[in-house]
């Protein structure tokens, strides 16, 4: 090895060791690996869970059936929701590629890894919009009386704790009286079934309709930016840059906190609500005698469990494929992928026993049913809940900790999309990354941060709405449906079993036949079937009881098909790469298969950048010109950072 070479490489070497990504012992010196096992695991977890779990799941086990929900919620899991995140955890962690680069295994099908990062970072901008109402309240709890407890000066004469009831005929306007049966209702005499009731606000709307949001009446009225939901916006991107500071070294210690906060709150809210009167009601509403196991005949309570499990594990949209392809190559994907799947699904049902009891609670001493305040979404997190705490005697500490929750809960989903998009530019852009990861992940957070605006305006809710409405939607099923083909059918389901083995180790063939099976026929047909249903029962999006302007829905439809457009475009490219060859354009790339080389072996000998130890025999010379320690020298890292 010449001079040039050798300055060369030590150039490359200590690029290397200045990487505040990179750690002395990470198998992979380009990209960094996972400082510890949990890290990896507590971020998978922190991704799927998240609001969903607590303002979803429970409502949709209420309505359709109560326990007997989780029969097709749990066989939703093993058939649709645990293939297909066990295949993309091992995706990206065989390749060591983000979600547009892994799809080398097939060229033609890149543009769905476009369509995973677009979506993504559409979403990105109107979760951390969530993410900035929730930090709203978090500091609205800071007052000695929440300011939803009661009707205060922002309140309009509809606002009312109790309901309340008035007459269509009262002593007041007839003047024959005799013979007839009268009532007190509202310091009025009515007549018997004479009497209705108004119409009225609990104070926990009117407030986050009126003061939080300040909404305008519809999307075509923008008004002003909210500069106190702005300001909010702003700290919570400045807290997602921070944890993204230096990647997965950074917000993998995040995570120990983000991710295992919401579980020490989930068990305090159940345990308080559980002392309530009324807890035992609710939680019966949620899954005890009221279930109804012949809501399993109706086929829309299949179609939300399926759908449930899907977006709830955040399959399809990127994020396991990045994290994933920070793990160490003979992780084994396998068990985290159960780990993973499991907790995602008892934190949903476990949710539920919190929130059930407190809304028991709630109906109790309004003396209303729980149908009648059960709410899910926006309705659960912002109204129903906040006004049960209310209730509470210390009802500041309740909502604090209620918030901070739904605070955690969304940072650790924020942080997983962040990641996807910035490992999609390290794949796209190495050098670049590994001396300016602070700096584009910075610039990223600005850019979100801007285009996030129009969703603090007054009419920011419509917005929020519109993008979940579109792009949490159908367009994912359509990318998990081309995913599972790709792989298993055109790549070849066996040889990726292959690659598999070759990660977690050689498995008789009766281990892999429920994942064949699913992998093949089970989950892409069923979630086809989903997609199909979805499209046929299309709805023009709403919020509440107003529609959106026509304009509104066509610019959904836009924004989801500048995501899928992507598709056919890089599939129409690679072909006539291929010069009209189709076969050759869905064969894998040449350089398709494990990132470093001692991983390659026979299979995989082929590929491109192949370097032998031959090529460092002059590394000591080197280290002896430049007085560096031998000891701190890993020689297998630096030879496959030269790949």
């Amino acid at each position: 090895m010449g001079m040039k070479e050798v300055l060369t490489f030590n150039k490359n070497f200590y690029s290397v060791k200045k990487n505040t990504h990179v750690d002395s012992n990470d198998e992979n010196k380009e990209r960094g690996n996972w400082s510890r096992k949990s890290d990896y695991l507590l971020s998978m977890i922190g991704y799927a869970v998240g609001l969903g779990n607590v303002w979803r799941f429970p409502y949709l086990a209420y309505k359709n059936g109560g326990g007997a929900f989780l029969i097709p919620y749990t066989i939703m899991l093993a058939f649709a929701g645990l293939p297909l995140f066990f295949l993309e955890c091992s995706m990206g962690q065989f390749s060591s590629r983000g979600p547009i680069s892994v799809w080398r295994v097939v060229p033609l099908l890149q543009g769905v890894g476009v369509t995973m990062v677009l979506i993504t970072t559409l979403v990105c901008i109107y979760y951390n919009v969530i993410i900035a109402y929730s930090l709203y309240y978090l500091f609205a709890s800071f007052q000695s009386v929440l300011p939803w407890s009661d009707c205060f000066s922002w309140a309009d004469e509809k606002c009312s704790k109790t309901t309340r009831g008035s007459c269509n005929v009262s002593q007041d306007n007839i003047t024959v009286t005799r013979n007839l049966t009268w009532v007190k209702e509202n310091n009025k005499t009515c007549l018997a079934n004479s009497t209705f009731l108004e119409e009225v606000d609990l104070p926990s709307k009117q407030y986050w309709e009126k003061v939080t949001l300040r909404r305008s009446s519809g999307l075509d009225e923008t008004g002003e930016v909210v500069w106190y939901l702005a300001l909010c916006l702003l700290l919570a991107w400045i807290i997602v840059g921070a944890a993204l500071f230096k990647g997965i070294k950074s917000s993998g210690k995040v995570v120990y906190f983000t991710a295992v906060f919401p579980y020490v709150v989930l068990i305090i809210l159940l345990v308080r609500g559980a002392t309530l009167e009324g807890a035992i009601q609710g939680i019966d509403y949620y899954i005890g005698t009221q279930s109804n196991i012949t809501k399993l005949m109706e086929a829309e309570v299949w179609k939300d469990a399926a759908t449930q499990i899907f977006f709830s594990l955040s399959t399809a949209w990127g994020g396991l494929i990045a994290l994933s392809s920070y793990n160490k190559f003979h992780n084994n994907c396998y068990w985290d992928a159960i780990i993973v799947c499991v907790t995602n699904c008892g934190t949903s049902i476990f949710a539920g026993f919190a929130i059930f009891s407190i809304l028991g609670h709630m109906a109790h001493i309004s003396e209303k049913s729980v149908s009648e305040v059960v709410d899910s979404g926006f309705g659960l997190a912002f109204i129903a809940y906040p006004e049960a705490l209310s209730q509470l005697p210390i009802s500041p500490l309740w909502s604090f900790l209620f918030f901070f929750m739904l605070l955690t809960l969304g940072l650790d989903s924020q942080f997983a999309m962040i990641e996807t998009i910035t490992t999609s530019i390290q794949d796209a852009f190495p050098n670049a990354m590994q001396k300016r990861r602070a700096i584009i992940t910075t610039c990223c957070c600005c850019v979100l941060f801007l285009l996030g605006l129009v969703c603090v305006t007054q009419s920011g809710i419509f917005w929020v709405n519109i993008i979940d409405y579109f792009c949490g939607g159908w367009a994912l099923l359509f990318a998990a449906v081309l995913e599972l083909v790709g792989i298993c059918w055109i790549y070849g389901g066996n040889r990726f079993i292959e690659d598999i083995e070759m990660m977690i180790g050689k498995k008789h063939w009766c281990f892999w036949l429920w994942w064949r099976t699913c992998w093949f026929f089970v989950s892409p047909l069923l979630l086809a079937a989903i997609l199909l249903w979805s499209l046929i029962t299309f709805e023009a999006p709403s919020y509440g009881s107003i529609t959106y302007p026509v304009w509104g829905t066509t610019l959904g439809w836009c924004m989801i098909s500048f995501c899928l457009i992507w598709i056919p475009i890089i599939a129409l490219v690679k072909i006539i790469q291929a010069k009209g060859n189709l076969l050759q354009a869905c064969r894998a790339a040449d350089n398709w298969g494990p990132a470093l080389t001692q991983h390659r072996g026979e299979r995989y000998k082929h590929m491109p950048g192949t370097t032998t130890e031959k090529d460092f025999v002059e590394i000591p010379t080197v280290n002896a010109m430049i007085g560096y320690d031998n000891d701190a020298l890993d020689l297998s890292g630096c030879m496959d950072s030269q790949h």
